[in-house]
């Protein structure tokens, strides 16, 4: 698959991925930097757009070094981007430290993941097939 991607803002970064196995593409702040102040959030630039071909999305996922030692995370958890959308890929970053999280143009910020996107027929019924889980929700196979 070739993904298209057209830098919005000069000094942007490509996606990369940073080991010949990584499943996520580094996204990179563009722009000036942005403080992120404790339990704030801010929307952080990444200068470009990205072509993605019919049938797929892009999904943005937390850096876990990031979340991890920093507390800072992608805001709405994990963000999505359609495959008809050309506009800027931005990232709703909130910081869940109780410091000031200062982000520096350059620095990774999240990670992209492509996807199929299966199209679902929608399906109106009154009643579901039986399975041995039932309707048994949160916790409801145990702890262990």
């Amino acid at each position: 698959m070739k993904l298209k991607i057209k830098k919005l803002n000069p000094d942007a970064i490509l996606p990369s991925r940073q080991t010949p196995f990584s499943a996520g593409m580094d996204l990179y702040a563009a722009g000036p930097a942005v403080t992120i102040p404790p339990m704030g959030y801010a929307v952080i630039s990444t200068g470009i757009a990205v072509e993605l071909p019919e049938g797929y999305g892009a999904f943005l996922f937390a850096r876990s070094g990031l979340a991890v030692k920093s507390g800072v995370k992608p805001r709405n958890g994990v963000g999505v981007v359609d495959a008809d959308y050309r506009g800027e890929i931005k990232v709703g970053l909130e910081n869940l430290s109780g410091v000031a999280y200062r982000v520096e143009p350059g620095e990774r910020i999240a990670q992209m993941v492509i996807l199929r996107v299966e199209e679902a027929e929608i399906v109106e019924c009154d009643e579901l097939s039986e399975s041995d889980r039932g309707a048994g929700g949160f916790g409801s196979t145990g702890r262990k």
